[in-house]
Parts: structure tokens; sequence; C-alpha cells
């Protein structure tokens, strides 16, 4: 198989040149051009047409946000942000990236050199197999429901990853108030998962929160499992509960999808619906398994719609998912399940 082409767009020299030299050392990978802004890049995309690109959010002249902005319509190239601890990058996400990685803070050698091979590496080839033009679809318009619901002493966990701060949102905005209490899980490092929560909180009608251990899981309420922490829903006598616990990886993550669909499976069972979404690998799809062995709805994301078809293709081959479809329809189902 021939190389992925990668264009680097780092406005640090040290840096960009860290990230060449140890992009470089994947044989599976080449990087055809580098660039200090976007304006360089610009240049670069038309002369090596890059399969994928590395971008950062704030460079002179011009913010990678502002340059994807004008990039996508034009060139739907996959892209994947470079970020401290920074609240654009989920703007930048919605303006078309595919995913995110979190800048090192110890810019030592090795630390670069782990950081590029464990993470940024795996992510543009993933990245650089997505058709971007499923990033730039318009959301579907929602009805305006005037009865309330009949069912709403339910749970409904999410799961989700690659593509997936994007295909979450768009599903929770077509929830209203009176939605059972939702409990998700998104992969994403420390950190980040408050920023996230605090942006759909603003774009949605429902209330969402970082999870912290003890919230209740209540109507009109979203928690989000926290990066580097695994969640759980628990049984209490005045209702459910969540309980979120620094605990070690389970099928490659903290969080885990497998991890918060197994509780709800164990506790909530046959009151519950389950919904999986975009993503690469396997997570939640064994405990999507369980959610439906214990009674449990459960909806997968189609192949279509899907960013990265791995996560709710998995779960769908082992016979966990009742219903598979376009992510647009999502709420909807889940409003006709309820009602």
């Amino acid at each position: 198989m021939r190389k992925i082409k990668v264009l680097v767009v780092e406005d640090s020299a040290v840096f960009r040149e860290m990230l060449v030299k140890g992009l470089e050392e994947d044989a599976g990978i080449e990087v055809v051009a580098q660039a200090e802004n976007p304006f360089e890049a610009r240049d670069a995309i038309e002369q090596f047409q890059p399969d994928v690109m590395t971008l950062d959010i704030e460079m002179p002249k011009m913010s990678g946000i502002d340059f994807l902005k004008k990039l996508m319509p034009q060139y739907p190239l996959p892209v994947i942000m470079l970020s401290g601890l920074n609240g654009k990058v989920f703007e930048a996400m919605a303006a078309g990236a595919v995913d995110f990685v979190h800048k090192p803070m110890n810019l030592s050698a090795g630390n670069v050199k782990e950081f590029i091979r464990q993470e940024l590496v795996v992510k543009l080839k993933i990245a650089a197999s997505v058709d971007v033009g499923k990033l730039m679809r318009r959301d579907r318009v929602h009805p305006v429901r005037e009865a309330r619901l009949t069912k709403n002493n339910c749970v409904i966990a999410i799961g989700a990853s690659t593509g997936g701060p994007e295909a979450i949102r768009e599903v929770i905005s077509g929830f209203d108030t009176d939605i059972p209490g939702v409990v998700m899980v998104q992969h994403m490092p420390a950190g980040f998962t408050r920023t996230y929560a605090e942006r759909l909180n603003r774009l949605c009608q429902v209330e969402v929160k970082e999870a912290e251990d003890g919230d209740e899981v209540r109507q009109g309420r979203v928690l989000l499992a926290p990066g580097g922490n695994q969640m759980r829903v628990v049984k209490k006598e005045a209702g459910y509960y969540v309980s979120v616990k620094e605990e070690p990886k389970v099928s490659g993550h903290c969080p885990s999808v497998d991890v918060l669909f197994d509780s709800v499976a164990k506790t909530v069972g046959g009151e519950s619906i389950g919904i999986i979404l975009t993503g690469m690998g396997g997570d939640g799809s064994r405990g999507m398994k369980e959610m439906r062995n214990h009674g449990a709805v459960t909806i997968g994301q189609d192949e279509e719609t899907c960013v990265v078809y791995g996560m709710p293709k998995v779960a769908y081959d082992i016979g966990a998912v009742t219903y598979q479809m376009p992510l647009g329809d999502i709420a909807d189902k889940v409003y006709e399940i309820l009602g």
C-alpha cells in the first residue's frame, strides 16, 4: 500500500521539526510538505495534494479555525487538530476537522516521540480514510413535540469516539427537556470533557454537564463521563446516580463505553435505551450486547452517516443493535420508543 501523504502545519519551527521527524519514522507515512501558517498551507495543498493535514489552532496571520472554514467548502481535506487545553478545538470539529490530539506539555524529544507514535500516527491513519463530506452535512430539523413523554423513568446511554463530538451534538440537539436522564461516553482526554460539556450545554435545550461522582441521572439532564475516569450507573433508593472513579482502561479506553453500557444493562435493564455512534474500534459493542440481552432497545448509527463505521459495525455484527439508522433519525427514534 502507498504511504499516506501528510502536510504538517505548525507555527513553532522547533515543534514542527520534531513532528516531521517523528512522523517520517513510521513506514506508512510520508510528510510531503510543512507550513508555518495557513497561507503557506494553502499553497502546499495545491502543490502536493496531501491525504491528511495536521493543523495548529493558534497561528500567526490566520487562526486554524478560520483557515478550516475557508478550506473545507473548496478542498474537503481530512484534518487532525493539534491543541493545548483550548475549548476552540470544538469549533474546529464543527468546522470540519476529523479529530484532535492534545499537544504534550513536556516537549522533550522522548515525550514528543511517544506522543507521535501512540496518538498522532494512529489518528492520522484513521483520518486519511475518512470521507470528509460526511462532516459537512446539515443538521436535521426536528419536529416540535406537543405531548409529553409517557415513559420518562428510563436511562438513555450513548457512546462515541472518532467523529463523536459533532454526532453527539446532533443527537442531543433533538432532545427536549422532558427527555429521561442521559449518560454518555465520548473518548476524549482529561481536561477537554468539561469544556465539551459546557459547549453542549450552551447549544442544546437539555442540561449538559461533566459528571461528578454521585450526580443524579434525572429528566432533562445529560451527564458526560470525565476524561481519565470510568463512569457507571448505580441504583439508590431515590433513583439512578453515577459512580465516577479513576480506574484502569477497559477495551483500551478510560472512559470506556463498555463500562458504562455494562452498568446500565445490570442496573437499569429493560428500562434503558443504548445508542452507539461513530468511532474506531469495538468499545461499546460488548456492553451494548449486554444491554440488549437485558431487554434494552439499542440503536446503532449507520455506515453512510458515520465518520468511522467501526464501533457501530462491531455492535451490529455481534447482534447488539435493534435498530440501525442514519444519525439524523436517531433522536426521533428515541422519542418513538419512549412515547
